[in-house]
């Protein structure tokens, strides 16, 4: 079976380069939760050398928090944030010869807009507005709102658990993260087989990443499936 495998990049982490001839999809960073122009115009151009599709990443305005803590925010302002965002990283990308296939909420935002249609909306406007995809959880609130307006993506992720909900396992518990590749496969094969997911996330933003993806990719190699993009 072909897996498509995206990854948040443009962040300033160290292994974006040896990250994008792993994966098949990047998710850049907009500047807003980490990175900035130059680390955003760094992804694409990288993106566009190695033949990978690039998303656009945006998030809340919380570089303190990465992104990561949740915020009460009105509607209008997560529309105007996004389309900010996602606006900028597609003039970055067409500077440096990168389009812009999707669009996939970065922490917080993307959690939050999964589960309270206050902050799907906004988000499935943006993605109409642009004329883009949305990548998300599959059965979220993001997908059933996309309907009939937007394309949508389902994502699954290969290094995080789950909760019997189908959510994640938030990253404050000890168990959050699935560090072995082989348990990662056999979570992807779960995920391809019961949650009906079209992409699958693996995070660049640790120092055993690049250790984790090029394990993964040799695993799903040895299971049978091809890392392809959509």
């Amino acid at each position: 079976m072909d897996v498509d495998l995206n990854c948040d990049l443009g962040e300033g982490g160290a292994h974006d380069a040896e990250l994008l001839a792993l994966v098949t999809s990047a998710n850049v960073s907009c500047g807003i939760h980490a990175g900035d122009p130059e680390t955003a115009t760094a992804a694409l151009a990288l993106a566009a050398r190695h033949g990978v599709r690039a998303g656009a990443h945006p998030s809340f305005p919380d570089r303190a928090h990465c992104g990561r803590r949740e915020m009460e925010r009105a509607e209008p302002r997560v529309f105007e944030d996004c389309v900010y965002q996602v606006g900028a990283l597609i003039a970055l990308g067409r500077s440096v010869g990168c389009p812009i296939h999707y669009i996939k909420p970065h922490g917080a935002l993307y959690h939050q807009a999964c589960r309270d249609d206050a902050y799907a909306r906004p988000l499935v406007a943006v993605a109409e507005f642009f004329g883009l995809p949305l990548l998300a959880l599959p059965a979220s609130r993001l997908q059933v709102l996309s309907e009939g307006r937007c394309p949508f993506i389902a994502e699954g992720f290969a290094d995080r658990r789950y909760e019997p909900d189908g959510t994640l396992v938030p990253r404050s518990r000890p168990n959050a993260f699935v560090t072995d590749p082989r348990k990662a496969v056999e979570q992807v094969e779960w995920l391809l087989r019961e949650r009906g997911v079209q992409s699958v996330c693996v995070h660049g933003d640790n120092p055993e990443a690049l250790a984790f993806v090029r394990a993964l990719r040799a695993a799903l190699a040895e299971a049978g499936h091809r890392v392809v993009a959509l």
